[in-house]
């Protein structure tokens, strides 16, 4: 079954952070434990691979939440919808 990209930025942060798919919407930065700065970058290289992008070290700093990160890829040409 293909994933829609949706699935895919949610499935980044479920795997990242260990925690389900309803959790995700509204999270924000250092918002759970496991969302500090290494889980940070972890979950950038995940996005970096998923998407086959590379963030700019400003969007990088500048995603601070799930929906943050939405408008954020929107600049890389990756249209996050339900």
């Amino acid at each position: 079954m293909i994933m829609s990209d949706y699935e895919k930025y949610v499935q980044a942060f479920t795997e990242n952070f260990e925690i389900e798919a309803k959790e995700v919407e509204g999270l924000s930065y250092q918002s759970i434990g496991a969302w500090d700065s290494v889980g940070h970058m972890n979950l950038i290289a995940t996005l970096e691979d998923t998407f086959d992008i590379i963030m700019e070290t400003d969007d990088i700093i500048d995603f601070n939440s799930f929906d943050k990160g939405i408008e954020i890829l929107k600049k890389y040409q990756i249209e996050i919808k339900k």
